[in-house]
């Protein structure tokens, strides 16, 4: 698997558990990866929706780049880096240092071409976690 397997469009669905704000909620949509110069450009769309609030519109950019020895670099929608990872490695983990909080994710690619990323989000203004599973649209 390279970059260049993510192109195109996966059905998104992701719960979020917010620990500091004792609430859980889901974000349902489509993320899609597009040719662009220089890699992939990511984008997602969908509906955020919590219990006690209701459901709103979301969506998200980020710029993936064909990083060293085969990894993956992804940045955020305005160019600066966000993280890197090996999509070959066994568990492919990053971290993202965003003082005060911390960003830890673990990508699976076990059951490609379905896929999932873990996010843990740590720090004195955050305490979540995010599951965000993918498959082909």
């Amino acid at each position: 698997m390279d970059l260049f397997s993510f192109t195109g469009a996966w059905t998104l669905a992701r719960t979020i558990e917010d620990a500091r704000a004792a609430r859980a909620g889901t974000f349902t949509g489509e993320a899609r990866f597009t040719p662009v110069e220089g890699g992939l450009a990511y984008e997602e769309a969908g509906t955020l929706a919590f219990p006690d609030a209701p459901p709103m519109q979301a969506s998200r950019r980020y710029l993936w780049r064909a990083g060293g020895a085969g990894g993956i670099d992804v940045l955020f929608d305005d160019g600066r880096f966000f993280h890197s990872f090996d999509p070959a490695a066994p568990a492919p983990d990053a971290e993202h240092a965003c003082a005060p909080d911390t960003y830890r994710v673990r990508y699976d690619f076990s059951r490609w071409p379905l896929w999932r990323a873990e996010w843990r989000v740590i720090g004195p203004r955050k305490d979540y976690s995010m599951l965000s599973r993918f498959h082909p649209a």
